[in-house]
Order: C-alpha cells, then sequence, then structure tokens
C-alpha cells in the first residue's frame, strides 16, 4: 500500500524582492522565505517544502494581490509544480522587468559581496524574449515506463527529465527537433549510454554533439545520418572530455567546424 503523502504546511507572506534564482523573498517568523512563482509587491499563499532553521523554501498556491508585471507564460511546460519544466524561471514576469530584476539583483551583489557601487550603470541591451538559446544542454534518459526517450531540461527541484515536446526558448528548428531526437536516440544501441546533447545554432548551421559513453555502432552511424539528411543537422561525438569531439561526418564537417569568432563549434559550447 502507497504511503500517503505528507501535506505541506501553508502561509500568507507578502514578497519583498527576487533572488538570482527568480524566486520571491518574503520574510516569516525571522525566516527568510524563497517563494517559487512569487513576484515583488504581490500578497501570496505558499506551501513550505522545505524548512530550515534561518529560512524556508516554498511554491505559490494562490495569489491574493497581483503584481501588474505579471504575464501569462508561453510555454506550456512553465510552472513551479512537481514535474515542470526547470529551464525557466521568469517566464510570468514581463521580460523588461526580468531584465531590470536581473541588474537589480547584480547591483546588490557588488554591494553585499564586494562593497561595490558602480559610478555610471549603462543602460540594459534587450534582446528577444523567445528563441534566444542559441547554445544549450539537453539531458537525454531513456524512460522504460513510457516506452521512449525524453530529451530536454530537468524537472524543477530534480534529477528527472521534463517531458517536454517544444521549447519557446529554443530557435525554432531546435524545438521542433525534440521529438524526432526522441526517436532517433530510442533507434541507437547506445541510447543508455547518451546523457547528454549539446547544441549550438547560427543561421547557418545546426550542431548537435552528443556525449556518448561508448562508441556508436555502424547501424547507430547509418541512423543519425538519416537524420542529417532530413533534418539539416551536423552530429558530432563526444567520448570524453572537450578535446575529444569528432564529426560524425567529417567531409562535411567544415561549415560547423569554424564559429563566426574563430573557434571550434565543440569548444564554444
Amino acid at each position: 500500500m502507497a504511503r500517503a503523502k505528507k501535506e505541506r504546511a501553508k502561509y500568507v507572506a507578502v514578497i519583498e524582492s527576487l533572488d538570482q534564482e527568480g524566486r520571491g523573498v518574503a520574510r516569516r517568523d525571522g525566516k527568510v522565505v524563497f517563494i517559487e512563482g512569487a513576484l515583488p509587491g504581490e500578497k501570496v499563499e505558499y506551501e513550505v517544502y522545505r524548512s530550515k532553521p534561518s529560512f524556508e523554501l516554498g511554491l505559490t498556491t494562490e495569489i491574493y494581490k497581483e503584481s501588474p508585471l505579471r504575464v501569462l507564460p508561453k510555454c506550456p511546460h512553465f510552472g513551479v509544480k512537481d514535474g515542470s519544466c526547470g529551464g525557466c524561471a521568469m517566464q510570468h514576469l514581463e521580460a523588461h522587468a526580468q531584465v531590470a530584476m536581473k541588474q537589480k539583483v547584480l547591483m546588490d551583489a557588488l554591494w553585499h559581496i564586494g562593497r561595490i557601487r558602480p559610478e555610471q550603470v549603462l543602460a540594459p541591451i534587450y534582446g528577444s524574449a523567445w528563441r534566444y538559446r542559441h547554445r544549450a544542454r539537453l539531458s537525454v534518459r531513456e524512460v522504460a515506463k513510457k516506452g521512449t526517450v525524453l530529451v530536454g531540461f530537468h524537472e524543477k527541484r530534480s534529477s528527472f527529465i521534463a517531458d517536454m515536446k517544444s521549447c519557446e526558448i529554443l530557435p525554432k528548428r531546435v524545438s521542433d527537433l525534440l521529438v524526432p531526437l526522441r526517436e532517433l536516440i530510442n533507434s541507437l544501441s547506445l541510447r543508455k549510454k547518451l546523457p547528454q546533447i549539446e547544441l549550438a545554432v547560427t543561421d547557418e548551421a545546426l550542431a548537435l554533439v552528443l556525449r556518448v559513453l561508448e562508441k556508436p555502432t555502424a547501424d547507430d552511424e547509418a541512423n543519425s545520418d538519416s537524420s542529417k539528411k532530413d533534418y539539416g543537422v551536423d552530429f558530432w561525438y563526444q567520448p570524453k572530455g572537450p578535446d575529444s569531439i569528432y564529426p560524425m561526418d567529417p567531409e562535411n564537417a567544415a561549415r560547423t567546424e569554424t564559429a563566426p569568432s574563430g573557434n571550434r563549434c565543440g569548444s564554444r559550447l
């Protein structure tokens, strides 16, 4: 018989600020409380999932007073509940406000850690709020119970991999590859020996570095070559450290060999 899950304690707090991980910061009974999913100025109910003598970690369960900077997250995998994707922390905060919050975190860190206050602060540089991750590391794991291989970011507060079939922060061509990558890796003999994939995307090329713990078989390379032709991907293998990276197809690797900065693709990841 399965053991009943212990009910978590719930409290109400007013959020004072954000920490460097995008969690709302509040105080209760002399403790600092870090609350996922809460924004400055909000009054929220939260449940405690970890309690220590000097601090608590919690999850937002209800919002009584909402920040005007709160927005609806674009990604269906974003959230604070168990099983939510851990690739993003602040999709619920308006994009320009995210930059302002990050700048404040930097200023606070400079002062509290280094006792430094800058004489001048330049205006922040804004980029696209979506499809901006042109370099990323995706985790890979075969899940027998689901009869498939999962490819993506880790779940929040977990070593499990989120069951994600799209991603709003990866370039669309990479997001569209998440499901085909599952199918490809599931067809490989070394699927249990492939813990992660690193990617680098430019306007001209998409390189995927497969971190392999054993040598790919001829069938593995044939399957990868088929996907390369179908999706325009250049596959690289990394059996050991960064210096061990080599292209699956050396003859056609020139377009991803040299990055705009002049570095090797593998060194840029």
